[in-house]
């Protein structure tokens, strides 16, 4: 059974179990697979596979809001626990690693310089802290833990600033929707010549992105400064 693994699910107290490929269902867990069919080793809903035993219609839908085969899997796919091997532990870790300090330079700064830190300098003070990454929980889930962790090595702050943000005519379109992607607009106002003049709150670690993206898309001539 080497090529069978579980995924498990709990709801008040019962279990759910759906037999997957272990190497599929990993992918799946990290986003790199989303066809469900090819995870699953077969349709059924037990409560213990081992055993053979299955679910009531009535556990079902009260766990799940449906008794549909697909949809009980999908969601226990999603949020249940797979059954990992050694090797599989290790790579969801790593992944779930690599999110985790995504998530902290695209989030927190140093509150001295109000820019990110470095990645590397993120994982050397997660090794420093001895951080430890559970692989079924997701990164906002944990993140808070971490941070309180690392402020032991590292500073880290959470804050918003505001930039002032003026567009040529010839780039104000295309610049416009990227503005509204990675911000709250405050305030936008279209010159009469086209140009548009904007307020945008972001994230403080994530200026240097947001400056790199409209620089490249108005080729330099976009004015950004910080206002708050």
């Amino acid at each position: 059974m080497a090529d069978v693994t579980t995924v498990r699910f709990s709801f008040e107290g019962e279990k759910f179990e759906i037999l997957v490929k272990p190497d599929p269902a990993l992918d799946y867990k990290l986003g790199k697979k989303n066809d469900l069919s090819k995870v699953l080793v077969s349709d059924d809903i037990y409560t213990d596979s081992g055993k053979g035993t299955k679910p009531s219609t009535e556990k079902l839908l009260k766990a799940f809001n449906t008794e549909d085969p697909a949809e009980v899997a999908q969601i226990i796919m999603q949020k249940g626990d797979l059954n990992l091997t050694t090797d599989q532990r290790r790579k969801m870790i790593e992944e779930k690693r690599k999110q985790i300090v995504e998530f902290i330079v695209k989030t927190y700064v140093d509150p001295r310089t109000h820019l990110p830190h470095p990645p590397l300098r993120i994982e050397q003070a997660m090794k420093d802290a001895r951080v430890s990454i559970d692989p079924h929980n997701n990164v906002s889930e944990q993140v808070k833990e971490i941070v309180e962790k690392l402020r032991s090595i590292i500073a880290l702050k959470s804050e918003n600033l505001q930039l002032e943000i003026l567009i040529p005519a010839q780039y104000a379109s295309q610049s416009y929707s990227v503005l509204k992607s990675v911000g709250s607009l405050k305030k936008e106002e279209w010159q009469n010549n086209g140009s548009l003049k904007a307020i945008l709150e972001i994230p403080a670690a994530a200026r240097p992105r947001v400056i790199d993206r409209l620089g490249s898309i108005t080729k330099g001539s976009a004015s950004v400064e910080v206002i708050q």
